[in-house]
């Protein structure tokens, strides 16, 4: 869902931009109120696994489409609405910088459709309530079915509504809708089943480690929060060094719709604010379209998994460290 520049005007995108830098500064003072550092390695592992995840587009049968993990729900099942949302920015300032993956002026239309109905409605209005007296797998399951799929039709109309009120597209709105929501409800629908997988892995693993009290009054889980993300970090390298390479090459649901509607997957936008962020874009993509530049070489896929999942576990540590998200030291804490 990844919107390109040639959809929003400067104006939608400054809005954008605004309410996305005002949640983010909300999440900041958030989790310095909640000073748990031990997050830090959480946001770190659980940043690269939805990167890495999100490479994997799986085919929706009988669209002609495809769709891929978003992982709002998934991160702040984990780490909370404010943590997980300046996870979700992590990752997709990288895709956005180092992949050329959605637009650069679109990057705050980006985090609001991607990053903030998962963190912020599916988790508070769906997850916390379901799981609030104790996770068992069918709490689990129904949470994430139903947050993935309230967010992801949440995003898609936003989306729709972005791309009305720039008015720079001749894409009409009530068509353009009716095509978006009811791929994203089957996008939806399997990301929840993915988002349930693992947050079903990481109950039996290591319960506490779920937000929302879920994991409190749990017996001990079967392995130790170290070996825990030691399992989500090789699954994360796996995800997008080797599974990578069989996702599926149909559009996603975004194009897929403008397909659909006008007749292309692409458009194009006209005017010095666009050429200015492709220019940026096109210094900044060390592998654009998760590619190794003018080669057609599969392994350009496997380097920008590996790479990309590097840069999002340093992004996301080193930038917990230089804020001071987490003030208080972990050290002589006791190792769980």
């Amino acid at each position: 869902m990844h919107m390109a520049d040639a959809l929003v005007s400067p104006a939608v995108a400054g809005t954008l931009y605004a309410c996305s830098a005002a949640a983010a500064g909300y999440s900041i003072y958030k989790v310095k109120q909640e000073d748990d550092p031990k997050k830090i390695p959480v946001m770190g592992v659980m940043g690269a696994f939805v990167f890495a995840a999100q490479m994997i587009n799986f085919t929706i049968p009988g669209t002609g489409s495809s769709g891929h993990l978003c992982g709002g729900m998934l991160l702040s099942a984990l780490l909370g609405p404010h943590a997980g949302f300046l996870t979700m920015i992590g990752v997709l300032l990288i895709q956005c910088l180092f992949f050329a993956d959605g637009g650069l002026l679109a990057l705050g239309c980006n985090i609001w459709n991607m990053a903030f109905y998962g963190c912020f409605v599916g988790a508070l209005l769906l997850w916390r309530p379901i799981v609030r007296n104790g996770a068992d797998k069918k709490k689990i399951t129904i949470a994430s079915i139903l947050g993935c799929v309230l967010t992801l039709q949440l995003g898609a109309f936003s989306v729709s509504l972005e791309t009305l009120a720039s008015g720079i597209t001749e894409l009409p709105f009530r068509a353009f809708a009716a095509t978006m929501q009811p791929i994203h409800l089957a996008i939806g629908l399997v990301e929840g089943l993915i988002t349930a997988a693992v947050l079903c892995f990481v109950h039996e693993a290591r319960p506490e480690l779920l937000w929302g009290g879920a994991g409190a009054g749990e017996k001990e889980g079967k392995f130790s929060f170290t070996k825990t993300l030691v399992i989500l970090g090789i699954a994360a390298v796996l995800i997008g060094g080797v599974v990578s390479q069989f996702a599926s090459g149909l559009p996603d649901g975004l194009e897929w719709s403008m397909g659909r509607v006008a007749g292309t997957e692409e458009l194009e936008a006209a005017g010095g604010i666009y050429e200015t962020a492709a220019d940026i874009q096109e210094k900044t993509a060390i592998l654009p379209d998760y590619a190794i530049k003018d080669s057609d070489s599969a392994a350009g896929t496997t380097v920008s998994g590996l790479a990309g999942a590097l840069i999002v576990v340093a992004v996301c540590i080193g930038g917990s460290y230089l804020f001071r998200f987490f003030r208080r030291s972990s050290k002589g804490e006791k190792a769980l």
